[in-house]
């Protein structure tokens, strides 16, 4: 079962290449932050323009400071593509790494039917050897809503363990806990993929968070999902009112700019994107500066 605070990374950059210095200062962070694991290759992560080889280099990197440092940490490699063939080869070809699991998102731009969701995850696992699936659900990015049904039929695949919701429907994300969790004798999880609802989400039975915020406060974004779990929903939601604020600026502009940047400022890694991602406004890096000094990040 995936539970807990996972962190969707984001990769850094030094003249147009991998800097693999700054991930692994970012590993390290993460780890020393004590979060359960983390994702390569994810929308955080600038995924459509990443290389394999770079996947591979990161990967590599994680996996050594996990055992240098006798971490628990799993790893999570992103391989969702909208093309079935093109995210089974990624999959396939990630799945020599042997990372902990895969996340796949939701088919973008072709729009399939719930029956096409269905065919094109069913596929995809099939190239995951014994390897767990994380099902990745964001409509707002995708043009396409994958509905409770949808993940309760694919909840029944033995390796598609998990699914990230980001589609803002509380009402939907709770049809999915009732049709694909509640009953589920493997564990099948529910993770939020939108951190200003996690703790809505872990109150509609919600396992945990697959989260940009925690790039940069990973301490905080698992205490919160700890707290919950633990019982402890009063410091859960404090800790909650406390992230709100620095949850809204991960999300000033378009995701990862924001997170990025501020990693940036903290001294993680360079402000450096691939097109057609660019730096953020001037107006909105002074907000940025003005929340990360109010959280003594700077």
């Amino acid at each position: 079962m995936f539970k807990g605070t996972f962190t969707a990374l984001i990769t850094p950059f030094c003249g147009k290449k991998l800097d693999t210095a700054a991930f692994e200062k970012i590993m390290n962070f993460q780890i020393d932050g004590g979060v359960d694991g983390v994702v390569i290759n994810g929308t955080t992560g600038e995924s459509p323009n990443i290389k394999e080889r770079e996947i591979e280099e990161m990967f590599e990197i994680a996996s050594g400071l996990r055992r240098d440092k006798k971490s628990g940490v799993k790893i999570i490699i992103g391989t969702g593509a909208n093309s079935t063939e093109d995210a089974s080869k990624k999959t396939a070809h990630a799945l020599k790494l042997s990372p902990d699991g895969f996340l796949v998102v939701t088919p973008y731009y072709n729009k399939p039917t719930q029956a096409g969701l269905y065919e094109h995850y069913k596929t995809v696992a099939a190239h995951a050897g014994e390897t767990a699936v994380i099902l990745y659900n964001v409509p707002g990015r995708t043009g396409c809503n994958m509905l409770a049904e949808t993940v309760e039929k694919l909840s029944h695949i033995e390796n598609i363990a998990a699914v990230k919701e980001a589609s803002a429907n509380l009402t939907q994300i709770s049809e999915i806990y009732i049709k694909a969790c509640s009953k589920s004798k493997k564990g099948f999880s529910l993770l939020s993929g939108d951190d200003g609802l996690t703790l809505p989400i872990l109150s509609v039975g919600g396992a945990g968070v697959i989260s940009v915020t925690a790039n940069i406060a990973p301490k905080l974004v698992k205490k919160c999902v700890n707290d919950f779990m633990a019982g402890d929903t009063v410091s859960a939601r404090e800790t909650h009112d406390r992230l709100f604020e620095l949850h809204n600026a991960m999300f000033v502009e378009s995701n990862p700019i924001p997170v990025k940047t501020a990693a940036a400022m903290m001294g993680l890694c360079s402000e450096e994107f691939r097109l057609p991602l660019t730096l953020m406004t001037d107006a909105n890096r002074k907000k940025m500066m003005s929340v990360l000094e109010k959280y003594k990040l700077i």
